[in-house]
């Protein structure tokens, strides 16, 4: 078997990896045995080959990773309110409990209600900020005189 039927069969095998896992990294390895296999068409030999798959694979591994560090950050999504519709949503808190927890009834259901670490509880209506696992960390509405 010819050294780039080979070189083209571990390609095929790594994209195969890669759309069973999901690894998007597989494929710049596939990117280097596709190197390999043109290295081997244009009759160099198994080293240079070898030395192709490993260049090409490394300089997509490395332009891949500078990408990704480039880009922005996601958002987080438990504050977002394009990702989580409750974001924003108001509460009434009656009572707070002494481990610093308030149970509100908010769509139909009982849910508990979390303020942040550095704020003073107070009753009244409060605006949903985030979604802490099953809780809702509320920070207080600020009334408006009138």
């Amino acid at each position: 078997m010819a050294d780039s039927t080979i070189w083209w069969l571990i390609a095929g095998t790594v994209v195969v990896a890669e759309l069973l896992t999901g690894t998007f990294y597989l494929l710049m390895l596939a990117l280097g045995s596709v190197a390999a296999a043109l290295a081997a068409h244009l009759g160099l030999s198994a080293a240079l080959q070898t030395a192709a798959a490993a260049i090409v694979s490394s300089a997509a591994l490395l332009a891949c990773y500078q990408l990704k560090k480039k880009r922005p950050g996601d958002p987080r999504a438990p504050s977002e309110h394009s990702v989580n519709l409750d974001v924003g949503e108001t509460v009434l808190i009656e009572r707070w409990g002494t481990d610093g927890t308030a149970t509100v009834k908010y769509r139909g259901a009982q849910w508990t209600a979390i303020h942040r670490p550095d704020a003073t509880p107070c009753t009244g209506r409060h605006r949903v900020v985030e979604l802490v696992g099953s809780r809702l960390l509320v920070d207080p509405l600020q009334e408006t005189a009138r």
